[in-house]
């Protein structure tokens, strides 16, 4: 057993063992979990991939004549006033006004929260739009200004659900027509499936019974410093899982929370998404203490662990009342091709593999170099009962 100070002071004095989550499922593959336990002090995980439930909240700063907010704009994207004076909340998803965000036609891309919040990080001047009450002691009723990062009071990301602990596969079995979706074009037949995860490099899917995951985290955020602030919306740990552990669907997320003017637009994008409309990629990386050896072997997960379940998006979603079509492994899914219903079609990620392992080994760096410690949980995520939620792993899609 080690616990996260010990490991802290192995850190200062240059001492700690820290690798990344795809160099671990090596040491426990050549070594096994006891002697990767005793070895290894830390494995750093990734993802970069679009996070729709994500945000930044702003402090402008008191204008002369000072206003109390009540509408806002953005570059034209509506932003939410109703926080006081000059505190404003920008979603990802907001779309600019009269933004054809949503139409298919080739060429039509969105512009919305998330590439305002890219173009800050970029050092852009954005333009801010108001309105005010008027009041007494806020008598200004308009504001028409620019605004940069560096003249924001605050500029801090916020978002509510990040780092899904897997997720399901897309695809389009049942309609004779492409469909737009968040996943991206869903073509009929089924003609590909889209899946959003970095598998096994993946945070949640490395501690799938968050024993090191919790409120108070510090981890890899944006390119920056951030901490998770608890469970995120929609976290539902009790679903079905294989005997490692690992969800055969949704299961937990994560909130989180960073100052914004310490990331990259590297690892912070906007993304339009065809059809669909935006959306912000958001890359997240963090750091598992070996505790001991059962930690050693939830970070030894491989992509052939990993089981998705496959969703026919034309019917099943959004009210999701259908069964899922089956499972395939992430193994198969990075092959580039998966049988569904008897037919092999090509899969689409829209995580990048590539940005999730420059992400654990950055992180791994800052470590190793002492400037990125751990931080113990102030209070656990809620977490799935072992017994309850385990069963045997679901036999691969075939049919």
């Amino acid at each position: 057993m080690k616990s996260v100070e010990e490991i802290n002071t192995r850190i200062r004095e240059g001492r700690a063992v820290v690798v990344t989550a795809a160099e671990m499922k090596c040491i426990v593959e050549t070594e096994g979990t006891r002697a990767a336990a005793e070895r290894v002090d830390v494995v750093t995980t990734g993802t970069f991939a679009p996070m729709c439930s994500s945000g930044a909240l702003f402090n402008i700063g008191h204008p002369s004549p000072r206003i109390k907010l009540k509408t806002a704009t953005l570059n034209g994207v509506p932003a939410h006033a109703g926080l006081a004076a000059v505190d404003l909340f920008l979603g990802a998803t907001s779309l600019r006004e009269g933004d054809p965000g949503n139409s298919a036609g080739p060429g039509r891309f969105a512009y919305g929260g998330g590439h305002v919040i890219e173009d800050l990080l970029r050092g852009r001047e954005v333009e801010l739009r108001a309105t005010g009450h008027g009041t007494d002691c806020y008598p200004a009723r308009e504001l028409r200004t620019l605004i940069s990062l560096g003249s924001l009071t605050d500029a801090v990301l916020l978002n509510p659900r990040n780092c899904y602990q897997n997720y399901s596969v897309a695809v389009n079995a049942r309609s004779r027509r492409p469909i737009h979706t968040y996943m991206g074009i869903l073509q009929p037949g089924p003609g590909n499936a889209a899946y959003c995860s970095a598998g096994e490099l993946s945070p949640l899917l490395n501690d799938p019974f968050y024993r090191t995951i919790g409120l108070g985290t510090r981890i890899f955020l944006g390119g920056g410093k951030g901490y998770v602030t608890g469970h995120g919306t929609q976290h539902s740990p009790c679903v079905a899982r294989n005997g490692r552990g690992i969800p055969l669907g949704g299961s937990g997320t994560l909130s989180v929370t960073g100052d914004l003017r310490g990331m990259s637009p590297e690892f912070v994008r906007g993304v339009s998404i065809r059809g669909y409309g935006a959306s912000l990629a958001v890359g997240i990386g963090v750091p598992i203490p070996v505790l001991d050896e059962e930690m050693a072997f939830f970070t030894s997960v491989r992509n052939r662990d990993i089981s998705a379940p496959v969703m026919d998006y034309s019917r099943d979603y959004p009210d999701r009342s259908g069964e899922p079509l089956g499972h395939v492994t992430y193994e198969e899914l990075r092959s580039g091709r998966v049988v569904v219903c008897g037919r092999e079609v090509r899969t689409v990620p829209l995580s990048s593999l590539h940005q999730a392992g420059r992400i654990a080994a950055i992180l791994k760096d800052r470590i190793l170099e002492g400037s990125f410690l751990l931080s113990a949980p102030v209070e656990p995520l809620p977490g799935p009962d072992p017994g309850m939620c385990t069963i045997p792993l679901s036999p691969r899609l075939r049919a």
